[in-house]
């Protein structure tokens, strides 16, 4: 559809609506999304509005119309969620294989690790915690704040 549409700013508010799954008002959106203004948050509910992706209600309030994908992320339930997480767990699987593999070469005779199996264990350390690094860091940039007038209990 139009996720190159969906970057930056608009994206977060995006996200947000997703989440609150309840019709929110532009100020909803402006503390929710981090926006400096209800003017700048106004702005990106009409580019989404635009989009398709949302609607205005009867009380004048934004509604998730339809959920889409979006480049370089996974919905998981009402949450966004990079892909370089789901890498990042490829990865720490395979390193945590290696590690039983070297544990285990030290309680079995005969079972050898050689020196590049170890540089490859290390590197696949490096792999998981780059991805997991900025997985982390793009989800901060999109994960919707949770300012509620009532306190959840």
């Amino acid at each position: 559809m139009a996720n190159e549409e969906l970057e930056g700013n608009t994206l977060n508010v995006y996200a947000y609506i997703v989440h609150a799954n309840k019709p929110v008002g532009t100020r909803d959106v402006t503390r929710g999304a981090s926006l400096s203004s209800t003017s700048v948050a106004h702005r990106h509910l009409q580019k989404l509005e635009d989009l398709g992706l949302i609607e205005k209600n009867a009380y004048g309030d934004y509604v998730l119309k339809e959920k889409t994908g979006v480049s370089g992320h996974v919905w998981v339930g009402r949450n966004l969620v990079p892909r370089l997480i789901f890498y990042s767990f490829f990865f720490m699987g395979a390193l945590s294989a290696e590690i039983a593999i070297i544990l285990l070469s030290r309680f079995v005779s005969g079972l050898v690790v050689e020196a590049s199996f170890l540089f490859l264990t290390g590197m696949t350390a490096v792999a998981m915690i780059l991805f997991l690094v900025e997985g982390i860091s793009l989800q901060r940039k999109t994960k919707p704040k949770n300012h509620s007038g009532t306190q959840e209990k």
